[in-house]
């Protein structure tokens, strides 16, 4: 069933993604080994991050990939680090930063996807392999891999149905959807009005700017205004760092015990499902993808074919067949947290139940 999602998934955002792209395509499909010199371990693979504000970033995805690229190269491999903080022209000034420092092949998980596209090519002009990671990026992508987006959305909307139980028909939510220039938040948002379409109120919607938690503070402010506290019965949040700005303002408001979608499974957020104020995130294994993310890297580089690796091909609205891994996500709740953060050494229950939630871990028998 699930691999059945992900092709379903995968098909919906091959079709959303190839219909806004121009008619000049390049065929990312071919084998890699084709157009790039076989090398050793020695090889140097830069890294360019979208931004610092959510923690997953700096906590997981670059010493998860700097690990696995030293494990795949006898620690001969090296890896060029640069955050762009949420800034499209840093990051385009730091592709041209990686072409002159001639790194072998590059990991972009970009900050508008359509911005980067022309120095995507740049880099491809130059010989170097480029790798999407997590954000399917415009221009020639040789490799991708994400997570199942449409797929994301569709399980935020069907945990605040189940939330909101026999009542969902006569509520009122407000969706907080992430930035216009990130393509996964349109796959989320997809997979989410999928769901929530017909079965519950749209009060407001807004695409978030940046992704930002004050963005979202400020824009369930305005909902709050123009709905009316009283008419707020639960809100669809992207992620965990809007649902904390969003919850922030709704108990300025005074409204309390609605339930509030998240994503990212962020400490914070984690904090928050424990306490109830949150009622779901998305957990998505993080050492999955950026362990993908390194092995392709690391056979782009080394002139290898991705064969064995990429198990899927995806189309952005440039580039047909580009070989990639797309990976599974599932709903944290209240129940799951021993099952999915903790097991898989996202964080303990010590770093989970401080002081401050104790009390809450010890009554829904976290210890």
């Amino acid at each position: 069933m699930r691999r059945a999602a992900v092709a379903v998934a995968t098909t919906a955002m091959a079709v959303s993604l190839a219909a806004c792209g121009s008619a000049k395509e390049s065929d990312g499909g071919s084998d890699s080994s084709d157009s790039a010199a076989k090398k050793g371990d020695d090889i140097k693979v830069g890294l360019l991050l979208p931004e610092n504000q959510t923690a997953r970033y700096e906590k997981f995805d670059r010493p998860m990939i700097e690990k696995k690229v030293k494990e795949l190269t006898n620690n001969k491999g090296e890896v060029v680090y640069n955050n762009a903080k949420q800034d499209p022209s840093l990051q385009n000034q730091q592709v041209e930063t990686m072409i002159t420092n001639k790194v072998d092949v590059l990991i972009i998980d970009a900050v508008d996807y359509k911005a980067i596209a022309g120095s995507v090519k740049k880099a491809h002009d130059a010989g170097i392999k480029v790798v999407a990671f997590d954000r399917l990026a415009e221009g020639p992508i040789d490799a991708y891999t994400s997570f199942d987006n449409v797929t994301v959305g569709k399980t935020q909307g069907e945990a605040l149905l189940k939330a909101l139980g026999d009542k969902a028909k006569d509520s009122q939510i407000v969706m907080m959807n992430g930035s216009a220039t990130d393509p996964n938040a349109a796959q989320f948002k997809e997979g989410a009005h999928s769901v929530l379409d017909g079965k519950v109120k749209i009060g407001r919607e807004y695409d978030t700017k940046e992704w930002k938690p004050e963005n979202a503070n400020a824009n369930m402010q305005a909902a709050i205004s123009a709905l009316g506290k009283e008419n707020i019965d639960g809100v669809y949040s992207a992620n965990d760092g809007m649902a904390g700005g969003s919850i922030t303002a709704l108990k300025r408001a005074g409204i309390a015990n609605i339930p509030v979608t998240g994503q990212d499974a962020e400490l914070a957020g984690v904090q928050r499902i424990v306490t109830g104020e949150q009622y779901m995130s998305v957990f998505k294994s993080y050492p999955k993808e950026a362990e993908t993310a390194a092995e392709m890297a690391v056979a782009l580089a080394k002139g290898e074919s991705l064969d064995s690796i990429a198990n899927e091909k995806v189309d952005s609205g440039t580039t047909k067949g580009i070989p990639a891994v797309i990976v599974p996500v599932v709903s944290l709740t209240q129940d799951n947290i021993k099952e999915t953060v903790i097991k898989d050494g996202f964080y303990t229950i010590d770093e989970i139940c401080t002081d401050k939630y104790k009390a809450a871990c010890d009554k829904i028998g976290l210890k």
